[in-house]
This record gives C-alpha cells, structure tokens and sequence, in this order.
C-alpha cells in the first residue's frame, strides 16, 4: 500500500477525519428546498463531497434556473455550523490513528478554517492539531482538485510532496494528491465506490495503523 518512505501525512478532514458529509448535505437540501428546488441525497451527495462552496452554488443555480441571494453562503455556513456542532461525529478509528502515529501530521481541507474548527473541536480530534498544522484552501484561495493545497501544506511542514503520504475519501482530493506528487491512500464506506478509484483504499481508519505508524 505505501510503495515509499514518507516524512508526513496530510488528512482530509470532512467525510475523512469526521463524518460531516451527511449533516452537509441534509442541510443543503433543506436549504435550497426553501428556493423551490428539490434534490433527493443519494443525487446530491455526489454532486457536493469534495466540491468547494463557489461550485456548490453553480451547480445549484444551474439546476434552479436562478441566482441564489448574496446571503445565502453566510446564511448555508451558519446553518451547517449548528447541525455540526449538534450531531457531528468522528470518523471510527480516527481517534486511534492519529494517536499511533509517530512523523509529522496536519489537516488540509477544502473547507474554511472556522468549519475545520468546528470539525475538530465537536469530535474531540483538535487536541492532534493545531493552527500550524490545520490549511484551508481558502488561507490560499485554491481548491482541490488543483494540487495547491497539498504542495501548501508541505511547504509550510518543510517536506517533500514526494516524501508525503494524502489520505482522501473524494475523488477531488485523490486528484490533487496524485497531481502533487504524493503517494495516496483513499477511505471509503463503500467497496464499489473504491474499486472505481486508481489508489489502495481502506474501509476503517484502523486499518492504517500498522500502515503509517
């Protein structure tokens, strides 16, 4: 599974770390059902995991046939932040991983710092990190699938990208860890989903133990 040696690990955090997609995506359905646009999950799960807030909207504005008000990404993040902080819960094994590990780690996401806080802070996985090891896209305005963020976080870590090691659950992000040069290892509940991917993946955290420790 890890064909090189490696210096650190870079983790998503939504649908990798913590199970966010789900509370996400409810919320969003419900939101926009209040614009007159209806969306089944299993259609709109696909459409938003691993996608960026400015994307999100453009899908749903296309489907909706209008523009979505200039409040609505203040007003979706305030909604989210209280379903998270409600219901949000670590990723099984997630806990155990992070504390078996012995090089260096951090979080970069695609979401903004205050959501990756939320995420950490409600699970009880923050105490693993902290602000010099916690990148957001939006500290450099570049999302995934563009391996921007990946080659950040190495940077600010004093690695190689080829000495790194991502862990993703979504396709944009294995995207950006292949196109950054690091070696990937994709999670996933689904064994169908997996096998369509070009990475090794896992269906527990637990399963990484021996792997990166």
């Amino acid at each position: 599974m890890i064909e090189r040696e490696f210096d650190a690990i870079i983790f998503d955090c939504d649908g990798t770390l913590v199970d966010s997609e789900p509370i996400t995506v409810n919320v969003l359905i419900d939101f926009v059902g209040e614009f007159g646009l209806e969306l089944g999950y299993d259609d709109a799960l696909p459409l938003f995991v691993g996608r960026d807030m400015p994307g999100i909207i453009s899908v749903l504005e296309s489907r909706m046939g209008s523009k979505f008000p200039d409040t609505f990404p203040d007003e979706f993040r305030a909604r989210q932040a209280t379903a998270l902080r409600e219901n949000l819960t670590a990723i099984s094994g997630a806990h155990d991983l992070l504390e078996s590990l012995n090089c260096q780690f951090c979080v970069a996401s695609n979401a903004p710092q205050a959501k990756i806080e939320i995420n950490l802070t409600t699970t009880g996985l923050s105490p693993f990190f902290t602000p010099e090891t916690t990148f957001s896209a939006y500290d450099i305005n570049v999302w995934k699938p563009e391996p921007d963020l990946f080659l950040y976080a190495a940077e600010r870590l004093n690695v190689a990208a080829s000495r790194c090691v991502v862990i993703e659950d979504s396709q944009a992000g294995i995207d950006a860890g292949l196109a950054a040069g690091m070696q990937v290892i994709g999670y996933s509940h689904t064994p169908e989903e997996a096998a369509t991917k070009e990475v090794p993946f896992v269906h527990c955290l637990s399963e990484l133990i021996e792997v990166l420790s």
